[in-house]
């Protein structure tokens, strides 16, 4: 069985994400969703399907781990050969060992193939070998399979409709997923003398890992688990459900309720927030209820509000206007590359684009287009070949290489992003006004 993942037409609307990544490389719980997918069909996944902007992708794999994300590929590369499964990159199934575990799909597939479903809706097909793949447009809107017969395969679990999902729905998915792979193992710190281990969930660690002296791993609520490498710093306490990827540190602070990816740095306050990777909040500030892309440095004293002061629910900005998440607490949405300064200020329910570089202490707009460069609602287009180097320099000093596939990507997402400010007009969303050609950096 051969499995290939895409975004449908929704997961390509999820600012401020979907320009620099495809939707499966986004963390949930203790996996990327396109990782959760292969363990829960036994399978790895051998590309990602362009949908549109997607081509040249690549991102390396964590410390310990070679494998990097698949090769994004458009279908027409995809051979007639051996059962091919095409699933959407927002489909949560259920991992092995976990209720509503449906068995091996291909033992499920018939022989003519069928359209795969969960919920009542369509997420994908299984083709059987010597049928090509769908058409481009038909994963943006999934049916039933061209020229075979409407055969359905039910899959247990469900889509997740919105971005906010990952954050509402992420301290019951890392409790659930924590005990799936790593179980009870690994505890062996808990007699360190000076480290101190609260409550009667799990709590476990990868190789490696180094905790200092007073530090609380407050596990009353959940589990917790530090993956390989990890560094936790004097006076931290960490309340689970929380998972911290390997590489990460934690600087000191209070944290609760996080995923964190790869190599990041963390200190202050972060609640109920996931980080990518590769992400760097070395200083106080507040982060709550939050999803941060990678590649992100958030200036000492950074801080967002979570909470309207009418206690309703938060109102989150997208293309054409406004969507209610029906949820009181939501914090903030930065896409891949964004930098603050210090003391900067993000209001609740904000999305800031990819590679945006926001300085100078005024609160920016709720929604702040991609690539943007400035100060407030003063906002013009960042400079390609500036914003480039920056991301060449903030890579590098982790150890990664900012290759030549990747470099094309970031130039054609930038040409995508700020053109498709340029052509929005005053009241659809632009930030850059009337002015969206002013360029700084």
């Amino acid at each position: 069985m051969r499995l290939f993942l895409f975004d449908d037409a929704d997961a390509r609307s999820w600012e401020p994400f979907a320009l620099t990544r495809p939707i499966s490389e986004l963390l949930f719980g203790a996996l990327t969703l396109g990782r959760r997918t292969e363990r829960a069909l036994g399978v790895q996944a051998e590309g990602v399907i362009d949908t549109g902007g997607l081509l040249g992708f690549e991102e390396p794999g964590a410390p310990g781990d070679p494998r990097g994300a698949p090769p994004v590929v458009e279908p027409g590369e995809v051979s007639h050969e051996g059962l091919r499964v095409f699933i959407s990159s927002r489909v949560v199934l259920p991992l092995p060992g976990e209720a509503g575990e449906s068995g091996s799909l291909r033992d499920r597939v018939p022989p003519s193939g069928g359209r795969l479903t969960v919920r009542g809706e369509t997420v994908g097909w299984a083709l059987p070998s010597g049928i090509p793949a769908q058409q481009p447009e038909s994963f943006l809107v999934p049916g039933a399979p061209a020229g075979l017969p409407d055969s359905e395969i039910k899959l247990d679990g469900y889509l997740l409709a919105d971005p906010w999902a990952l954050m509402a729905d992420n301290a019951e998915r890392v409790s659930r997923d924590l005990g799936l792979l790593y179980g009870e193992e690994g505890s062996r710190f808990t007699e360190a003398s000076r480290v101190e281990v609260l409550g009667d969930f799990p709590v476990t660690v990868g190789t490696g890992v180094r905790i200092d002296p007073w530090v609380v791993l407050d596990a009353r609520e959940g589990p917790i688990h530090l993956e390989r490498g990890v560094h936790i710093h004097s006076f931290t306490r960490l309340h689970g459900p929380a998972f911290v990827g390997p590489g990460s540190t934690l600087l000191g602070g209070v944290f609760s309720e996080i995923s964190c990816g790869p190599v990041s740095r963390l200190r202050g306050e972060v609640e109920g927030s996931i980080i990518l990777g590769y992400s760097n909040k070395a200083h106080d500030g507040y982060l709550g209820h939050a999803v941060v892309g990678r590649w992100v440095n958030l200036g000492a004293f950074t801080t967002n509000s979570d909470l309207k002061n009418t206690y309703g629910s938060v109102r989150v900005p997208v293309a054409g206007g406004e969507r209610d998440t029906g949820l009181m607490k939501v914090g903030v949405f930065l896409g891949d590359h964004v930098k603050t300064g210090i003391g900067t200020l993000l209001n609740t329910g904000t999305v800031v684009g990819a590679g945006s570089n926001l300085f100078g202490g005024a609160m920016p707009p709720r929604r702040v287009p991609p690539f943007s460069w400035g100060v407030g609602s003063e906002l013009t287009v960042f400079r390609r070949e500036v914003f480039l180097q920056v991301a060449e320099r903030a890579m590098g000093r982790r150890g990664v290489e900012l290759g030549s596939g990747m470099r094309g990507f970031l130039e054609a997402a930038w040409e995508m992003g700020v053109s498709s400010q340029a052509l929005a007009g005053p009241g659809e969303g632009s930030a850059f006004g009337t002015d969206s050609g002013t360029v700084a950096g």
